[in-house]
This record gives structure tokens, sequence and C-alpha cells, in this order.
């Protein structure tokens, strides 16, 4: 599903970087293996740009070294102090300061992991076995001798599964809480069918958001101490949906479907349920990402049809909006440029202040693009060594000094990259 490939993308000059892999060493790395940096030098982009200064700094790799499915970074007070890596079996947590594996947890439980949120100090992460659980970090003392410095240590403990059993148990006592998934089999309308795909949180409002293969997205209250599920919107696509995003300055809803459909939703005043407010249908294939910029502006969508769209909303004019919220000019989205390059569906995308963004492929490759309005944008550099899809992919901000990536693959390495976006006129 996620892999569909249907037209061939154009080609856009750029700069390729590469660094030592697990496909040409054969070897382990078991713990870090650094490359000195490589400069960009100019090359054909957009207009009045340079490519990016791209470094490899480090290959992780989790316990078991098999696939990874997903990436996120926990930021606590906006400082971004811990990674968390999904395998197949367990999720690994490093310090990305020092890279080093501070814990490993989840194993034994069925169904691999699609997906890692958080909120208010909780991790939630969301299966393949239709379950999104809820861990809590905790730091314990540990001393090898009595006359030894204690060391702390960190532990993630499963305090809860969502739907808990008190949200289940009051939705069963109403037949309408039901919902028919096969011809003879019912759910609980909180309850996914399927895979559960993606998660996203606004915190300023204490909502979580989950999509899944079950072709619905249902809305969380994550901050309750019950985290009861609020809404569900059961058919909310004509298939699978793989990606969803939110915009926590307006609360818009964006969900990616299978069918290459993006739907976009808000919550009514009325009815206090999420309506549909408008259609996307730019993809040829399945979306496979969605990644919205910081003050939501913009929106990203990357596709099983080998390109990435750019959604910009229409300007209109402040007296004919008339303050209402529902007016469909300030939903309306157009394609402000598509970007093409990559050889294989897109996976991942990561918005970056300033018109950049960054895309994971199957094609094994990250690439780096920059977009304005009015410009059809291009790929600033290409960052290789993968063996396999990028599955996932983090950004860790960095100020002046340019901003740091994960990458993660099926290859089952996690790879860390500097990276500096420069143009003319020193805005980076």
């Amino acid at each position: 599903m996620e892999e569909v490939q249907t037209s061939s993308s154009g080609t856009v000059s750029h700069e390729t970087h590469s660094a030592p892999t697990l496909c040409e060493f054969n070897t382990s790395f078991n713990s870090l293996q650094s490359n000195a940096a490589t400069k960009s030098t100019p090359a054909a982009g957009p207009p009045n740009y340079y490519p990016a200064s791209c470094s490899f700094i480090a290959s992780l790799n989790t316990t078991t070294s098999q696939i990874i499915s997903c990436l996120a970074v926990q930021n606590d007070d906006n400082y971004y102090n811990l990674l968390y890596a999904a395998s197949t079996e367990e999720v690994n947590v490093f310090d990305i300061t020092t890279l080093s594996l501070l814990d490993t947890f989840g194993s034994g439980y069925s169904g691999s992991v699609k997906s890692i949120a958080f909120s208010k100090g909780r991790i939630f992460t969301a299966h393949q076995d239709c379950r999104i659980r809820v861990w809590q970090k905790v730091m314990t003392s540990s001393s090898s001798s009595s006359y030894s410095r204690s060391k702390q240590i960190m532990k993630h403990h499963l305090i809860q599964t969502l739907p808990t059993f008190k949200d289940r148990f009051f939705n069963r006592l109403s037949p309408k809480n039901y919902v028919r998934i096969r011809r003879n089999e019912h759910k609980l309308r909180i309850e996914h069918a399927d895979a559960v795909s993606a998660l996203t949180v606004n915190n300023d409002v204490g909502l979580m958001y989950s999509v899944s293969w079950d072709k619905s997205f249902k809305i969380w209250n994550v901050s309750s101490p019950d985290m009861p599920c609020l809404d569900s919107v059961n058919e909310a696509h004509a298939d699978a949906v793989n990606a969803v995003a939110v915009d926590p300055t307006g609360g818009t809803v964006y969900t990616g479907s299978a069918n290459g459909e993006i739907k976009v939703w808000k919550v009514s005043k009325e009815t206090k349920k999420h309506m549909l407010l408008t259609t996307l249908s730019k993809h040829a294939s399945s979306v496979n990402a969605l990644a919205l910029t910081m003050e939501g502006s913009i929106l990203c969508s990357g596709g099983g049809d080998r390109v990435i769209l750019v959604w910009e909303r229409e300007e209109t004019n402040n007296k004919n909006n008339n303050n209402n919220d529902n007016n469909n000019n300030k939903n309306d989205l157009f394609v402000g440029c598509c970007l093409k390059g990559h050889n294989g569906a897109i996976l991942s995308l990561v918005c970056v202040d300033n018109g950049v963004v960054i895309s994971g492929s199957s094609d094994k490759s990250v690439r780096i693009w920059k977009y304005e309005k009015g410009f059809v944008g291009g790929c600033l550099a290409v960052l290789e060594g993968h063996c396999k899809p990028v599955k996932s992919l983090v950004l860790i901000p960095g100020g002046d000094d340019g901003f740091s990536v994960f990458s993660g693959s099926l290859d089952g390495e996690i790879r860390a990259w500097k990276i500096v976006v420069l143009d003319c006129n020193s805005r980076w």
C-alpha cells in the first residue's frame, strides 16, 4: 500500500552526499561511525540559493537491528533530548546528545509500532494490532556497590491501553455505539478495527488524533486522566488512512489516504463533531505522508506517485471573510509547487521554516528541497547511504547553525545528519 508507484518524475540538478553504509562494508556499527563533513558547492536549484551543506554525523542501530518503522523526538520545555526509534518488536530510546541507548521497551506485545506521539510526559504508541498504548517514563537509582555513586536508569512502564476499559464499558451500554466492520461483525465505534497507522497531538488543546487502515480517524482527550475518545469519524476515507496532521493554531485536521485523497476537517461549534471542509485530489497514488509548517499555513504531502505537493491557502480579502469561521474561502487550498526527483514512493516528510522540506523515499534516499511562492521549487541535496526505503524522519532545530535530521530505514539503521541551508541573502 505504501509503496505504490505510478508516474515517473522529473529531475533537478543537485548535489549528492553519501557515507559508508552497512551495505558496503557488511560490518556491525556497534556504537557510532562518523564521517567528515562534506561541504556543498553551488548547484542548479531555486534562483539565488546555494545547495545545502550536509554532514553525516553518525549511524545508530537498535538492539535487534530490525526494520525502523518510525522515529519520534520528545522535547521537554523546548529542549529536544530523547530519540524514540520503533522496530518490529520494540522501541529503543537514545540520548540525542550522546547518541547512547538509554532504554528498550515494548517487547512482548503483538503488533509492530507504526507511530509515536507525546503529551505531558506520556508516550503514546500506535500498533499493528489496532491498539494505542500509553507509557510512562520512570527514573530509578542504581549502584553496583555501597561505595559507588548511584546511577540514574530510565525505564518505561505501560500504564494504559486506548480505548480504556472504562471507556469501553460505558460505550457498550448503548447499541448505537457499535459500527459494522464486516458483514457479520460489529465493533465499538471508539475502537480501531485495523492497524493504527499514525498519531499526532495538539498539546495546546490536549487532543490526540489517530488514523487507521480501517478508514477512520479518532480524537482522544489526552488532557483527561481517563483519556476518553471524544469523536470518531468511521468512514473518513474510502480506503486506508496513512497519515494525519493538525494545525495547532486553528485546529484544522488533515488526513491522507491510500486512495490518493487528502481530506480537511474541523470541529463544528454546534455539534462538537468533526466535519469535512474539503477534499484535495491531486495525487495519482496513495498519500503516505503529511507535514505542516510551524505556523500551519503550508501543507506538504508525499505520495506513491513519487512527488511532493506543496499546498498553499488562497489569499482572500478580509472584508469578504466577515470573520466567519465557516467561510469556505479560508479552506481553499491550491498546489503552489510540485517537487519531483525521487525515484520511488515518498514515505516520510518534515517541514522546516523558511521554505525547506525534507523527504524520505522508497528509493533509499533523503532529499532536501527548497520552495517559494511563485516558484516550482528544487532539490538542494541528496543524502544517500541507506540500503532500504527511508520510512521515517525527525528534525532537531539548531538555530543559526542549521538543523539535525535523523533518518530511519527498513534496513534497521538510523542515520544522523547535520544540514545548513544558505542563500545569497544570508537568511539562514
